[in-house]
């Protein structure tokens, strides 16, 4: 039978350079917690201001413009539609991907950031893009299919960040499919011009220099590299907002020299119903049909 040879009150070893320890932990978190500099209240403050809503633009002649603040959606296929269990279904909207260093800017981001595709289609701050003249058109002027154009994210905490990508190197490249890597900068450089292109390869010369209609399927091409701008659905990305798709600059085609989905876009406005929804939200016309 063991017998207690000191009572529960009796201290042992360095017990009071322990209290002090977590007495000065205490202070510490306290402190930080008053500054806001706790990792929960920068990831709090991070998301609100890259998640604040925002109104996407409403084309009255249903044509994209230059000054149009848009969402890019690739929508789901015909294959995905039919099996939604597959964790890739859905559609994708691209999105600004910040990285760790992010949590601790106050004010903007700062380039180079990523990017990704989110499955979060609401209009934000993080996935709204203004359509960027490059050759002096006006802002308010049509874009044309085949005409180079830049997209900058909107003013405030994303900073005017260009969409930009370029050659894939040995040591540049896409982090999971090792393509060519898509990214955002502050730079205005050709590096980051593109062009809308008529979806049906046998009607795109036919459509070349007209006007792009908005909330239509069409393709979204790299002018320096000529590679569709893609979502990878099958390279997984862990993102300060959870699970994400890798976006790249890589053009897919089938049998039919046509480009698959991957490389499928809608470039989505607003709903003139709802300011704070986009056209993509909008039930069609037979919904309301009884």
């Amino acid at each position: 039978m063991s017998v207690r040879s000191f009572c529960p009150s009796v201290r042992l070893g360095n017990w009071n350079e322990d209290v002090a320890l977590e007495e000065d932990v205490l202070k510490d978190f306290l402190e930080k917690k008053d500054r806001g500099e706790l990792l929960t209240q920068k990831t709090s403050n991070l998301k609100k201001n890259i998640l604040k809503k925002t109104e996407l633009s409403i084309p009255k002649d249903g044509f994209l413009h230059f000054g149009d603040v848009v969402m890019l959606l690739n929508p789901e296929n015909s294959e995905q539609s039919l099996s939604n269990t597959s964790p890739t279904y859905g559609n994708y909207g691209l999105s600004v991907n910040p990285n760790e260093s992010a949590l601790y800017s106050k004010t903007h981001l700062e380039a180079p950031c990523g990017v990704s595709g989110s499955r979060n289609l609401e209009p934000t701050v993080r996935n709204a893009f203004i359509i960027t003249s490059v050759d002096g058109s006006d802002v308010g002027e049509p874009v044309h299919y085949g005409q180079n154009f830049a997209l900058r994210s909107t003013e405030g905490f994303t900073s005017h960040l260009y969409l930009t990508s370029d050659q894939k190197t040995f040591l540049k490249s896409s982090k999971k499919s090792y393509l060519q890597e898509v990214s955002l900068t502050d730079q205005l450089s050709y590096q980051n011009c593109w062009q809308f292109i008529y979806l049906d390869p046998q009607l795109r010369l036919e459509n070349e220099g007209f006007p792009v209609p908005a909330n239509t399927k069409l393709l979204i091409v790299h002018s320096k590299t000529n590679q569709c701008l893609a979502v990878l659905r099958k390279h997984v990305l862990w993102t300060l907002f959870g699970k994400e798709c890798e976006v790249t600059a890589h053009t897919f085609l089938n049998g039919h020299k046509a480009e698959e989905n991957e490389n499928h876009w809608i470039v989505v406005t607003g709903n003139p119903s709802d300011g704070m929804s986009s056209m993509f939200e909008r039930p069609a016309p037979s919904d309301h049909v009884h």
